[in-house]
């Protein structure tokens, strides 16, 4: 430590005691700076010691505030102990008057880059904290954050989010991808739902979502899909790829089987991962349709079908919009005079109802085969997600 600049301070410090006592960590706080100390108690005890004096009844700054920090790390100790956590945050709320004074004692002695007792105070929290728990102070990406609102002396935590990423295949019939929202809340999350924003579990979404928020501890499974299905359709192979946001994780820290069987579905490779791709992802799909037409088909029209190879199909939206999707392969199966098979590789996001039937989508099965058709049933095979 400097001399000569510890004895300015000296000084500096008989004219602001004179006039405010303060604690050892607000004194030490106004210099720690100056003198390249990293603990502002020690540094303010050391002054104090220096010039005889004793620790103030009440400090002018905080009121006692930095000495009775204890009793809310022991608030943020028990709050935190139904969570897995090794990072965390922490945010303060205090009464303005502190900061009306701390701003009089820096303006009125011209004391320049100084941290704010805000700072100070989360500081030594998160110091404290650390020690007892041995987790560490993230500002970035933590997994716990913490908000003491000095003036109404309450804690509250914050979980990070939990991201997940993995698929799914199916293997009945009958069994929707998506659940239905909550009535009452319309899936925000309600005492109805639990907080879980459904209420039943009886889809591809519903299953995924009861093992999840069991399996973690989480309160809410916020899930995306690459692309859909019908209730009637099966998803087989490497199955569909989809996202989840665990809200309000309890667990991190959770073994996973490579496959989990859950009563007609099974998730496959569920893993963590830091994002959730925000860009729209582009993928390939392979699926068998059965369709029926509205007439007989002439011998050899079928054949005009595999001229969809190589081709583009477009997509007309209510907005206005086309979209353009390849198809890789096609491969035809007639059934009987009316009703065939096709299996078919192509980009993803194709309705292949629409897609069979001619609705905003040219061209269509209907169209080149000049009679009426419909999808009567489609199977996923193969999802493939490409760059």
């Amino acid at each position: 430590m400097d001399k000569k600049k510890l004895a300015l301070v000296m000084e500096h410090t008989k004219g602001i005691l004179k006039e405010h006592p303060l604690c050892d960590n607000c004194l030490g706080r106004m210099f720690a700076g100056k003198l390249g100390v990293l603990s502002h108690k020690r540094l303010g005890h050391k002054i104090r010691s220096k010039l005889k004096q004793k620790q103030p009844a009440a400090c002018y700054i905080c009121k006692s505030l930095m000495a009775n920090l204890d009793s809310h790390v022991k608030k943020m100790i028990e709050i935190s102990k139904e969570y897995q956590f090794s990072t965390f945050l922490i945010g303060a709320i205090l009464q303005p008057s502190i900061h009306d004074r701390d701003d009089v004692i820096r303006s009125k002695f011209k004391l320049r880059g100084i941290a704010s007792i805000k700072s100070d105070v989360t500081r030594e929290l998160g110091k404290s904290f650390s020690r007892k728990t041995r987790a560490v102070v993230d500002y970035q990406n933590p997994d716990l954050v913490f908000t003491i609102d000095f003036k109404k002396d309450y804690c509250e935590i914050k979980p990070k989010a939990l991201l997940l990423q993995a698929r799914y295949t199916k293997d009945v019939r009958g069994l929707p991808q998506k659940q239905k929202p909550c009535d009452q809340c319309e899936g925000k999350g309600c005492f109805v739902c639990d907080f879980h924003g459904i209420k039943e579990f009886n889809s591809v979404e519903g299953k995924a979502a009861k093992f999840l928020i069991e399996k973690f501890g989480a309160q809410q499974a916020r899930m995306t899909w690459l692309g859909s299905e019908d209730e009637s359709s099966l998803v087989l192979g490497n199955g569909r790829p989809f996202f989840v946001k665990l809200v309000n994780p309890h667990k991190r820290n959770v073994s996973l089987a490579k496959k989990i069987d859950l009563d007609g579905i099974s998730v496959l490779g569920l893993h963590v991962i830091s994002k959730i791709p925000s860009d729209p992802i582009r993928f390939r799909t392979k699926v068998t349709m059965e369709v029926e037409a509205e007439n007989e088909i002439p011998l050899g029209m079928l054949e005009e079908l595999k001229k969809l190879k190589g081709q583009s199909i477009v997509l007309y939206e209510n907005s206005g919009h086309k979209h353009k999707k390849s198809i890789y392969s096609i491969q035809i199966k007639s059934r009987s005079d009316k009703s065939f098979k096709i299996t078919m590789e192509s980009d993803g996001g194709i309705p292949l109802k629409r897609f069979v039937a001619g609705q905003d989508v040219e061209p269509s099965i209907s169209s080149i085969l000049e009679t009426n058709c419909k999808c009567i049933l489609f199977d996923f095979h193969k999802i493939t997600v490409t760059k």
